[in-house]
């Protein structure tokens, strides 16, 4: 019994003294970063430091184009402040980065009023850190990149473009920041939840974990418990942006802030590629177009799958189906994304596609609008896609887009009720091959009106309506001069 008692007392001792230490060292780095805030301040540099957080501002992709996009509205609007962004792409220079964003989604931007700041510990938030309990790896991970961001430079606001919740309590409380945040993706959801339940085997539910029953309890009791944090750290936001009606509901449900949550739906380039004139017809081909970054949630395999049941489908059709070739095109952020490229085209070599299909990687913004004039269809695959920016440009590019019926393209943007139709959405890959078909089979009437529909609902998802929903969400945070 003495025993029993002397062993709670130590551990008592030993939390108290843990406890104590980690309050010192948060009280500690607080005061260095408000007296670093306020040294600058007594130097006479009052304007608002604004930093946008996008350790991979390079990459090319969707996410990319807000950022970019918001930093375009926000030197638009703002004179008086100072932009910076924290990047861990260390190989590019900031001439490098800004140069391509420009190439890549023709937006012009004001170099000499946006500083860089490169961050040495980006590989803490790389998936391939973490084998296991990937989430909550590359969550603690965000926070140690957090930290060394906000020793490098202490703004007045911080804007996560990327969804790294779990840096905002460390701007918040330590960096004494207003917070904004667009959010693309909840890291975690009841969908993903439900696919542990179900035992669905999937690229974030290994086959192992799906046929294993403890395994499985295992997992469901980890993502509840995460999904508690998510929502404690996502709470911590002073304004929130979503990207689509998905990506809302999800977010409401798990931080439970709809009074400061904002739908605003990312920028998709649309004014320009409404004015495209198909060249599809000009060419023997009919060329079907998949847009989008080489990652495993974009699932390229089922779009070779999809070709490989519509070459059954067309099997008494041996001259339309020589005629067919599908292009992906996407970009590649490393040498993990270039790996998966080379694995996909082994996989279509397998399929007996390799004819028929072509892969093109990092394309300057020209050649995707070449890709676009010379396409038919366009193909999207991912599984609860948050929105679907390259499903909205192909749409408005005059192809008839093919969809996973799910997430933002079922919610926000495409249409399939007879009379209002503006594209096709399918589950599998036999359903994706029979859109498909339908679609090669339609009368040159019905495909135009189908065309025309799309092209005109796509203008709420302009640049334009994306520069007023940002700024309407962050102004506030910005124009408010009581910061903490």
């Amino acid at each position: 019994m003495f025993c029993m008692c002397s062993l709670i007392y130590v551990a008592l001792f030993i939390g108290s003294f843990l406890l104590i230490g980690l309050l010192t060292v948060f009280l500690l780095l607080r005061q260095i970063i408000r007296s670093q805030k306020n040294k600058r301040r007594s130097n006479n540099d009052n304007d608002k430091y604004v930093a946008l957080f996008h350790p991979y501002c390079n990459a090319g992709g969707g996410g990319e184009r807000v950022l970019w996009c918001a930093v375009k509205a926000l030197q638009n609007k703002y004179d008086g402040i100072k932009l910076f962004i924290y990047t861990g792409d260390l190989e590019a220079t900031p001439k490098e980065i800004l140069g391509k964003a420009e190439r890549t989604f023709n937006i012009s931007l004001d170099s000499k009023r946006i500083k860089f700041v490169f961050l040495k510990k980006r590989t803490w938030v790389e998936a391939n850190r973490y084998p296991y309990f990937t989430l909550l790896g590359q969550s603690l991970g965000s926070m140690v990149l957090g930290m060394e961001a906000l020793l490098k430079l202490q703004p007045d606001v911080f804007i996560d473009t990327m969804g790294y919740a779990f840096t905002y309590p460390i701007f918040s409380y330590i960096g004494g920041c207003k917070i904004g945040c667009y959010t693309h993706y909840p890291t975690i959801s009841t969908d993903m939840l439900r696919r542990v339940q179900n035992q669905v085997n999937t690229f974030n539910n290994r086959a192992y974990v799906a046929k294993n029953p403890f395994a499985t309890w295992i997992k469901i009791v980890y993502y509840r418990i995460f999904s508690k944090i998510y929502g404690m750290v996502g709470r911590c936001a002073d304004t929130v942006m979503v990207n689509s009606s998905w990506t809302e509901n999800h977010i409401i449900s798990l931080w439970d802030v709809p009074y400061k949550t904002h739908r605003v739906y990312p920028p998709c380039e649309v004014s320009h590629l409404k004015k495209l004139q198909s060249l599809a017809s000009a060419h023997d081909k009919i060329v079907i177009l998949s847009v989008g970054q080489f990652r495993p949630e974009k699932d390229h395999p089922l779009q070779l799958q999809a070709m490989y049941e519509l070459r059954t489908l067309l099997n008494k059709d041996e001259a339309l189906w020589n005629r067919l070739r599908l292009v992906i095109v996407g970009s590649c952020r490393g040498e993990e994304d270039r790996e998966r490229v080379k694995n996909m085209q082994d996989f279509a070599k397998h399929l007996s596609l390799e004819n028929s299909v072509e892969f093109r990687v990092n394309v300057s913004y020209q050649e995707l609008i070449q890709c676009y004039q010379v396409a038919t269809i366009g193909l999207h695959a991912m599984w609860n896609e948050h929105f679907g920016i390259s499903v909205v440009e192909c749409m408005a590019a005059g192809l008839i887009m093919v969809a996973n019926r799910s997430g933002g393209p079922l919610m926000d943007i495409v249409e399939t009720s007879e009379g209002s139709q503006n594209g096709y959405l399918a589950i599998d890959a036999y359903d994706y091959a029979r859109c498909i078909a339908t679609i090669l089979y339609n009368g040159r009437n019905y495909n135009n009106k189908i065309r025309e529909a799309a092209r005109a609902s796509v203008d709420r998802f302009s640049e334009k309506e994306f520069e007023n929903g940002f700024l309407r969400a962050i102004s506030p945070i910005i124009d408010d001069k009581d910061f903490r």
